[in-house]
């Protein structure tokens, strides 16, 4: 009877302490410095006095140290290429708690030719810190590393003058490299830069003050990161919902799954999906657990609409009254260039934005940072590990958010369209040029082509049958003699687009039914007014549709 209540004891503890744990706040933290500044050494004295480490690591790490003392930077440096060179070649992430929250900290590359790994790490960072050798000073990759935690939107920067005890904590050194920081970092942007005296491998203001450094306030690095407030947290942002996937499990159902990156949504509100802007309501949130009542960011769920209105992978769904304010195929952007090969404004890539992708070009590299004084310089390609502000333009918009305002639905990443592999990291900046964000591409408005045509553009979409050619052809010709400007295009959706763009009725057919699909998806993105009929319809029935449609959209 003892051991029995022993237990519940013991499992109602560990339900507790899970419950605790569950209600920590998250801090994403990132390590970033030159090569050898000690951030691996840094990460493991935290996890160390954290315990955050399992008594068969620190037993390994204690067998693997040379000598008596525990070489920290094992706990980090995993793979055998680095405990080899004694450098870190990849991204590890590593997970400790505190009293007050629980971090997830990621060990980043100091090399240059792994800036693009420290990149990847930063990322989702809330707060980041960068070590400094206090023998070699600040050095270009510092400056490299502080300008891309900033340009990623990391708002708290801890600057660590490690290995003082190499210099005997003499502290005209320490405010001689954090005065020369601090006149770098002035122009940044960081929400707040804090300066620690430290030594990784002596443990000196990591998690406990050091009485070596008498003069310093008395701060600690952990002391540090736990007072930081929790600014991430995205459910008071609007609401933004990319589809990741359709579900239709019965002719019943029609869900669509993917992950709520900003904001919260509630049963019954008015929302609209992008790019097509149609409009409808949430008629339930649905998870694995049940139907819920309200939704908030990070959570997974699949929302089902009032409505069957046409969404797919890719669209995004707003609330009406919270739209995303740019919706952009020209837009500028910064760059960070991950790829081996140049850049080439000649080439065309793929753009992946949320859960979609896009094909684009990148028409002009407007100019690279300089990262030794943080100048702009004329550039006409980027190299790798380089950093640039370029022109971009994409085959159908992009409904987005400005990087400093959403980090989710403001970032995108380049991808070779031959080789598959990501070639570049992007944040938007916004339009190219024009009051809503786009270049004007013509000095014809679309008001004005509608008043002198009597008509809106639009493309008409006929496909699935061999019959289909004739179909369009009595289509064009009924069209034509009610005073309708329409044209016919076989199987190119760019052309129909551009027409359409002008003010046509651009008749779009095709006699294979497989391609379908790709011409609907590919219209779909483009935001351009589209009917799909159906070739077998009397072409009566075909015109009074295009006629209501025209109708609604003047």
């Amino acid at each position: 009877m003892g051991a029995e209540i022993q237990q519940v004891a013991e499992t109602t503890d560990v339900q507790r302490f899970l419950a605790e744990h569950a209600e920590k706040e998250l801090l994403r933290l990132v390590v970033v410095g030159s090569v050898d500044d000690g951030k691996s050494t840094l990460i493991g004295r935290l996890l160390y006095e954290c315990n955050g480490l399992f008594e068969d690591q620190v037993a390994a790490v204690k067998r693997a140290s040379a000598g008596g003392e525990i070489d920290f930077s094992l706990f980090t440096d995993g793979l055998r290429a680095e405990r080899e060179q004694g450098i870190t070649i990849d991204v590890a992430y590593r997970y400790f708690s505190t009293r007050r929250r629980k971090v997830i900290v990621a060990d980043t590359p100091g090399h240059l030719q792994y800036t693009r790994n420290m990149a990847t790490g930063a990322s989702t960072a809330d707060a980041a810190v960068i070590l400094v050798d206090a023998r070699l000073g600040i050095l270009p990759q510092t400056r490299r590393h502080a300008y891309l935690a900033s340009l990623l939107g990391i708002p708290y920067l801890a600057v660590c003058i490690n290995k003082m005890d190499l210099m005997d904590f003499d502290r005209a050194v320490y405010e001689r490299l954090t005065t020369e920081f601090e006149a770098f970092a002035r122009t940044l942007g960081f929400e707040q830069v804090r300066y620690f005296p430290i030594s990784a491998r002596g443990g000196d203001n990591i998690t406990q003050p050091s009485a070596r450094t008498p003069w310093h306030d008395g701060e600690t690095l952990l002391g540090w990161l736990e007072s930081l407030p929790h600014q991430r947290r995205q459910e008071d942002a609007s609401f933004r919902f990319p589809v990741q996937y359709v579900l239709r499990p019965d002719l019943d159902y029609r869900g669509f799954a993917g992950q709520i990156v900003s904001g919260s949504v509630r049963l019954g509100d008015e929302v609209v999906v992008y790019p097509s802007q149609r409009r409808t309501h949430v008629a339930s949130i649905d998870t694995f657990e049940g139907r819920l009542d309200e939704a908030s960011a990070p959570s997974s769920v699949t929302l089902r609409l009032a409505d069957e209105v046409d969404v797919s992978r890719g669209d995004l769904i707003a609330l009406a009254h919270q739209p995303p304010p740019l919706a952009l195929q020209e837009l500028e952007a910064m760059l960070v260039w991950f790829g081996e090969e140049r850049l080439d404004t000649s080439r065309r890539y793929l753009v992946k934005h949320t859960s979609k992708y896009v094909p684009a070009h990148i028409e002009q590299v407007l100019w690279r940072k300089e990262l030794e004084d943080l100048s702009e310089v004329e550039a006409s390609t980027l190299s790798l590990n380089e950093i640039g502000k370029v022109r971009l333009v994409c085959k159908r918009p992009l409904a987005c958010d400005p990087y400093r305002d959403n980090r989710r639905t403001g970032a995108f990443i380049v991808v070779d369209s031959l080789t598959n592999d990501t070639v570049a990291a992007g944040m938007i900046l916004g339009g190219v040029g024009g009051a809503d964000g786009q270049e004007a591409r013509s000095l014809v408005s679309a008001e004005e082509r509608r008043a002198r045509l009597g008509q809106s553009g639009a493309v008409l979409l006929l496909a699935g049958s061999p019959e289909v050619r004739d179909a369009a052809l009595r289509l064009e010709r009924t069209l034509f003699e009610q005073g309708r400007h329409v044209v016919t295009v076989r199987g190119d959706a760019e052309s129909a687009l551009a027409l359409a763009d002008a003010g046509l009725l651009a008749i779009l057919y095709t006699p294979v039914p497989q391609a379908r699909l790709g011409l609907a998806q590919h219209l779909r993105g483009a935001g351009v007014p589209w009917l799909e009929l159906e070739p077998s319809e009397a072409v009566e029935q075909q015109v009074r549709r295009v006629l209501d449609a025209q109708e609604k959209t003047s």
